[in-house]
Order: structure tokens, then C-alpha cells, then sequence
């Protein structure tokens, strides 16, 4: 099979979040948090100031449910959410930052920071990067619309 520049592209895209992964786990290694991992950690970064269902969660981050409520439960038991059944449906339940859980959010904001300043100086520049956002922003569009069973039209992914 012949690589083409699209199987190229997914496969990078793979592989920069599995590097990204790791980079989270050895800030969290750096600062000896040993009772989250990495995905939980983006999990939490993504709650942020909000208080959300953990469908709400799942839509919001493109993760799959079992692995959210799973997740959920462990940093509920950690301490980094605070979970909580809804006023007004009583089946759901609610989960927002408690003050731990803001705290590693403040320091995933830190590293996020420090990273933007290394950037500086180097050819990765903010237009590089906003053009690569665009290019990715359209390919989620272009797979997003593989999975409505609509038609496709080449022109709403320029």
C-alpha cells in the first residue's frame, strides 16, 4: 500500500496524542501526583470551571461513555471532582472541579504556558499553528460528516 498525505495525516494525528500523553504523564511524574493518570487529567482539564453530566462530558470531549463514567468514578474517589445527583432529574448526576481537582487544572494550565513560551523563537509559529488548527478543524468536519450518512460536498470542508 502506498502512503498517501491522508494516511499520512492519521497517522500522525495518533501519534501526537499518544507523545502528548506522555508528556502529560511525566509533568505528573515531575510533581509526584501519583493518584490521576494522564487521560483523567485531560478529562478534568476539559470540566474546567464548568459542572456537567458525564453525558455532557462525553459529547463535549469525544470520549467513550464507559471510559468517562469510569474515569469519573476514580477522580471522584481521588478527590479531584465532586459529584452530585441534578435538582431537577434526579438520575443524573452532576460533576464539577473540587478544589484539588482546580489545582492540577492550574498547573495543566502552567505547562500549557511554558510550552507557548519555549514555542517562541522556534518555526512553530502562532500562523503555523493557526493553519494547522484550520486543516484539522476541517478534517474533524470532514469525518464528522462520514458519520451522518448525509451527502458529502467537497466544498464545505475548504
Amino acid at each position: 500500500m502506498t502512503a498517501t498525505a491522508y494516511y499520512d495525516a492519521i497517522q500522525l494525528i495518533e501519534r501526537l496524542h499518544r507523545h502528548f500523553l506522555d508528556v502529560l504523564k511525566i509533568e505528573l511524574d515531575r510533581k509526584g501526583i501519583q493518584d490521576i493518570n494522564n487521560v483523567q487529567s485531560m478529562i478534568l482539564f476539559n470540566i474546567g470551571d464548568d459542572e456537567m453530566t458525564v453525558g455532557e462530558l462525553t459529547i463535549r470531549g469525544y470520549y467513550l461513555g464507559s471510559n468517562v463514567s469510569y474515569n469519573v468514578k476514580k477522580m471522584v474517589e481521588n478527590d479531584y471532582l465532586i459529584q452530585e445527583r441534578s435538582v431537577h432529574d434526579k438520575r443524573s448526576i452532576r460533576v464539577r472541579l473540587s478544589d484539588k481537582g482546580k489545582k492540577l487544572c492550574d498547573l495543566i494550565t502552567a505547562m500549557f504556558k511554558r510550552h507557548e513560551d519555549m514555542l517562541k523563537g522556534t518555526d512553530i509559529t502562532d500562523a503555523r499553528l493557526l493553519d494547522v488548527n484550520n486543516s484539522l478543524k476541517m478534517i474533524e468536519r470532514f469525518w464528522a460528516s462520514q458519520t451522518n450518512f448525509g451527502s458529502l460536498n467537497p466544498a464545505d470542508f475548504d
